[in-house]
């Protein structure tokens, strides 16, 4: 097969900015598709956090149509790890240099329309400077949601306007949403602002113009990419979805299996693996004593790692609480978010010796959670596609999972770990209890479950197949071919 021209267009990016799962899959395809031969290139922006991060500047003004003039940017390069998969920073300061990406302490920023269309016309001017034409150009959710627009628009009749494109959509709850009087700031004209474009309530919606305007659409799950198509799972927009149900696939993200390997983690006190879970035993007693937490080996810890959001079952959890604490458990909680789960959580540490709470993020301590833990709890009210649930099975902690999205597809009940349906404080109570009835009363069906989860691969092998699969069928419908 023929090797693909790939642009990668991202708001984030690991190692560079991250605020959630978009970054990690934003870091880890590239590498997998440059392993198999691709020339990919990412454009995101160079926020002030990605200047902790070696690049070097390139001789190239950009100068890009942003409202009724033009913005000039610098443009910097670097690398994804040790691949040949090449990232450029466009540089803005006035734009990016600041302490969020999205937002800050007040709220969205006010010129998130300005700061994205830069980036969307950006990563199209800077391909054509560069002379790289690519096959596909791949975007991901509202923030680059413009560039398939411009592809069709004011770039079709350039090079870079008979490539393919592909919207990956990681979370319908967030879309873009702008007053049409904004509209300039794009570049686009009256024209493109109808309920077959970018119109949603007579506001701008920039997601909604990325499912309009782009060849295929993909979600990061299988039964996420149903949920989205439905009055509960489409925020809205499900019958945009729903009218381009054919071109809808679902791909489940992999993970770093290196870095996430509990026989080499180097955040790890001892290493394990499938075979030998003598490790795991002695990463649970440190994650006790590191927690403050009684060190026995009998009884089960359940760990979460989380936002602590509504999306994220947070309340859900909270009420829980009351029955589980009751009960001879240990839990542990990682996350920051809602002001009142932080003040709950935190009450909770010092008033039980059964609970212990970390407020913030810790990607070391998030490791020994994983690794330390018998169960993990994740009741999210909708999940397109999760990750701890892959790190959680591949260290032999056994999910407890609300059985939506990614969640339902990647956890197989009783044999892999656990799953419920209805979001209720109580039904999340009683499977945390069934599963830890079953860690003390069954242990060998408790370890076979684990072995059984372990062995499951998720590496970004297979999944990039599927993309790669995924972006030829992209070039073969745009060149009208099927």
């Amino acid at each position: 097969m023929p090797r693909l021209r790939i642009l990668n267009v991202v708001s984030e990016c690991v190692p560079f900015a991250k605020t959630g799962g978009l970054a990690d899959v934003a870091g880890a395809l590239p590498i997998a598709l440059a392993a198999r031969g691709h020339d990919v290139r990412t454009v995101m922006p160079r926020y002030r956090i990605a200047k902790k991060h070696p690049a070097k500047r390139l001789p190239i003004s950009l100068g890009v149509p942003v409202g009724g003039g033009e913005v000039w940017g610098g443009v910097w390069e670097a690398r994804l790890g040790e691949s040949t998969s090449r990232v450029y920073l466009l540089e803005h300061d006035e734009l990016y240099d600041r302490s969020g990406i999205y937002n800050d302490s007040n709220g969205d920023y006010r010129d998130n329309l300005a700061r994205f269309t830069f980036l969307s016309r950006g990563a199209l001017r800077l391909a054509s400077v560069l002379g790289f034409i690519p096959d596909v150009v791949h975007v991901h959710d509202w923030p680059t949601c413009l560039v398939p627009v411009y592809m069709k628009t004011l770039d079709a009749r350039s090079p870079i306007g008979g490539a393919a494109s592909i919207l990956t959509i990681h979370n319908m709850g967030y879309q873009g949403w702008f007053d049409k009087n904004e509209l300039s700031q794009t570049g686009l004209g009256w024209d493109v602002f109808h309920h077959r474009a970018l119109e949603s309530y007579d506001r701008l919606n920039l997601l909604k113009g990325g499912i309009n305007f782009s060849t295929l659409l993909s979600t990061v799950s299988p039964r996420y990419a149903q949920e989205i198509q439905t009055s509960e799972g489409g925020h809205g927009l499900e019958g945009s979805l729903r009218e381009r149900g054919d071109d809808v696939i679902g791909i489940l993200n992999g993970i770093d299996d290196e870095i996430w390997n509990p026989a080499t983690d180097r955040h790890l006190p001892a290493h394990f693996d499938a075979d030998d879970l003598q490790g795991k035993a002695f990463c649970k007693a440190e994650l006790q004593r590191e927690m403050g937490l009684p060190v026995r080996p009998d009884v089960p810890i359940i760990g979460l790692i989380s936002r602590l959001v509504h999306q994220k079952g947070i309340d859900i959890f909270a009420g829980a609480l009351g029955t589980l604490l009751q009960r001879d458990v240990q839990v542990v909680v990682l996350g920051s978010g809602e002001g009142w789960a932080e003040d709950l959580f935190t009450r909770l540490g010092h008033s039980t010796d059964r609970f212990r709470a970390y407020i913030g993020m810790n990607d070391a301590l998030a490791h020994r959670i994983e690794a330390g833990s018998d169960l993990f709890v994740m009741p999210s009210r909708y999940e397109p596609c999760g990750l701890n649930q892959l790190y959680s099975q591949r260290y032999g902690t056994l999910p407890i999972v609300r059985a939506v999205g990614g969640l339902d597809d990647t956890v197989e009940h009783m044999a892999t770990g656990f799953k419920f349906l209805d979001l209720s404080a109580d039904v999340l109570a009683d499977t945390v209890l069934e599963a830890a009835w079953i860690y003390r009363e069954h242990p060998e069906h408790f370890r076979s479950m684990q072995r059984r989860a372990m062995k499951k691969p998720f590496g970004w092998d297979y999944a990039s197949r599927q993309y790669e699969a995924m972006y030829r069928l992209a070039i073969s419908r745009h060149r009208g071919e099927r």
